[in-house]
């Protein structure tokens, strides 16, 4: 590779990790599905979410009853109301990811009048059924100058 290739490549590694150290919060909060089967039954499952798209929780708007409080997890509510299932995806607020911070343990309610209800909440992923968030923007930098660096160096 010429030097010079290299020495801009390094320049604009460097320039990124300097923008993320100044700029910390610009990296993303969850993302999370938001339909209603109700409305679409591709919401329900099994889930066909080529037809959604994720929404940025760290932006949804705020509840009036909860005044200042983020939405900094993914929920999935499955309900059966009068017989009929319905599944709920959307950005959650308040709650527990799991059962005791197990991911993979929902919480079930039965009630009267028929209703059953099972709410699944997550923090670890975006999309609560989707790929793991990426890794940190700043570390995959860090990565990447290290590697750039020592090829360069080996280059000599």
């Amino acid at each position: 590779m010429p030097p010079l290739l290299l020495r801009v490549i390094s320049a604009t590694l460097l320039l990124i990790i300097i923008l993320q150290l100044i700029y910390p919060n610009f990296v993303a909060g969850i993302q999370c599905w938001k339909c209603n089967s109700r409305e679409d039954p591709s919401c329900g499952d099994p889930f066909e979410n080529n037809t959604y798209y994720k929404v940025e929780c760290d932006k949804a708007d705020e509840r009036r009853h909860l005044p200042g409080v983020k939405a900094t997890m993914c929920r999935k509510i499955r309900q059966k109301v009068n017989g009929q299932w319905r599944v709920i995806r959307d950005c959650a607020r308040v709650g527990e990811p799991g059962i005791g911070g197990d991911e993979r343990f929902c919480l079930h309610k039965w009630g009267t009048f028929d209703i059953y209800t099972e709410v699944c909440t997550c923090a670890a992923k975006d999309g609560c059924n989707g790929a793991g968030k990426p890794a940190s923007p700043l570390a995959a930098s860090a990565a990447a100058l290290v590697v750039l660096l020592t090829a360069f160096g080996a280059a000599r």
